[in-house]
């Protein structure tokens, strides 16, 4: 008799153990979907731009100490008409790929060279585009790719222009040295300090650097070392947003707001978005 209680007592506490495990994962699985559905509110109502924040006029930090530039206006103008809150995330560019992967942005929106990385991303449609150029001092005497020979050239790390380079040894196997500098805005006072003797970047951020600096003091080769397009890249396989954001573009180049805003920072209309 005893043995049948003492049985009956084990099989309740048992049950009872049983409904307090169930209690504890439905509630922990009523929070996960709780925190789940506030993630995905987030990711839905945030339109997170990547950018390099010293490649002026694209994406920089202004004298107000605000973000600003020509792209991130774009991304802004953008993201409005998703209904969308913008947020601008600077990153370091050697970084961009792990940023993207791990969710931290939605794109990279920052004079983004399509160039050796079509199969990489997805991609919006090229709205604007822009050579790969070297820039010297102005009092300097190399005035072709052959007065490079021996030379110490500095790019950004990878910079279309560093790939570029890379890929073209016949031209870069002549240079002194070919080293990397973390933003342009570094390499000006490289070249500016005579620490080195060319810089290999897009001639849209040179002419604005050169502007910027007085309009002297530098110089551009006048043979481009590459042509490209820009685009808007996106983690490989995300053509949701991209067909989105791609969709606003194209509204904004038929109203002339993409227009307005390039006049805005170019004093013209640079963009090439059909």
């Amino acid at each position: 008799m005893k043995k049948i209680y003492l049985l009956g007592v084990l099989a309740t506490i048992m049950l009872a153990g049983c409904s307090s495990a169930s209690t504890d994962t439905s509630i922990a699985e009523s929070k996960l979907t709780d925190e789940t559905s506030i993630a995905g509110t987030d990711t839905n109502t945030t339109f997170t731009v990547g950018f390099d924040q010293d490649f002026p006029p694209m994406g920089f930090v202004g004298d107000d100490g605000e973000f600003t530039g020509f792209d991130l206006d774009l991304a802004a103008e953008v993201a409005k008409r998703l209904g969308k809150e913008i947020k601008y995330q600077p990153i370091a560019w050697d970084a961009k790929d792990m940023e993207l992967t791990s969710g931290n942005i939605d794109c990279i929106w920052n004079g983004f060279s399509t160039q050796n990385r079509e199969d990489k991303y997805t991609w919006t449609k090229p709205y604007m585009k822009n050579d790969q150029v070297f820039v010297v001092r102005s009092d300097s005497d190399i005035n072709s790719f052959e007065d490079l020979a021996g030379k110490t050239v500095e790019v950004q790390t990878d910079s279309s222009a560093e790939a570029v380079l890379k890929e073209n040894t016949e031209l870069s196997g002549t240079f002194g040295k070919l080293q990397t500098v973390a933003d342009f805005n570094t390499g000006f006072m490289d070249l500016e300090m005579g620490g080195v003797d060319a810089l290999a970047m897009n001639s849209v951020v040179a002419n604005y650097q050169i502007t910027k600096r007085g309009g002297e003091g530098f110089k551009v080769l006048d043979k481009p070392l590459s042509s490209e397009e820009y685009a808007v890249g996106f983690k490989l396989g995300n053509t949701i947003l991209m067909d989105e954001v791609q969709t606003a573009l194209e509204e904004m180049k038929a109203d002339g707001t993409l227009k307005s805003i390039s006049e805005k920072w170019f004093g013209k209309d640079v963009t090439t978005l059909e």
